[in-house]
């Protein structure tokens, strides 16, 4: 058996989109990115970096999700992801990070004080203080991807 466990906290790159299956189940999907900053050893200069992931979240947990959850919202997702290979417009290779979400919290201040998160008891709440910080990012990435 293969395990391959995630927990990301990063910024949603987009709203939440709620879509149906053809038996009436709801998903819904989003993306969120998450920045790095790195030392460069040699300039001593910080570097920041992003990393997109595209989430998914089933059931009365992606409604909620779709619900309370905005563009540029501070979120902790915890799930299960997969790489996946796929050909852009532009003729290159590219990979893209899926992630199906077991957990999806809010970590504004305003939405953890009022317990709006997706998929975790209230009892859980929001992460302690000193998780990563939140650095800015840049969503003119997300054409790039496939949805």
């Amino acid at each position: 058996m293969a395990l391959s466990k995630i927990q990301i906290i990063g910024n949603l790159g987009r709203d939440p989109e709620l879509r149906y299956t053809p038996s009436g189940r709801p998903v819904a999907s989003f993306t969120v990115a998450v920045n790095q900053s790195t030392k460069n050893q040699q300039s001593g200069e910080w570097i920041e970096s992003t990393d997109w992931f595209r989430v998914s979240i089933w059931g009365e947990r992606g409604e909620r999700a779709a619900e309370n959850l905005r563009k540029g919202a501070r979120v902790f997702v915890d799930g299960r992801f997969r790489a996946r290979e796929y050909e852009a417009n532009d003729g290159q290779k590219r990979m893209s990070l899926d992630i199906t979400a077991d957990t999806v919290l809010g970590l504004d201040k305003r939405e953890a004080a009022e317990g709006q998160f997706a998929g975790a008891p209230a009892a859980a709440g929001a992460p302690a203080a000193g998780a990563p910080r939140s650095g800015g990012y840049d969503d003119t990435e997300i054409d790039e991807l496939p949805f």
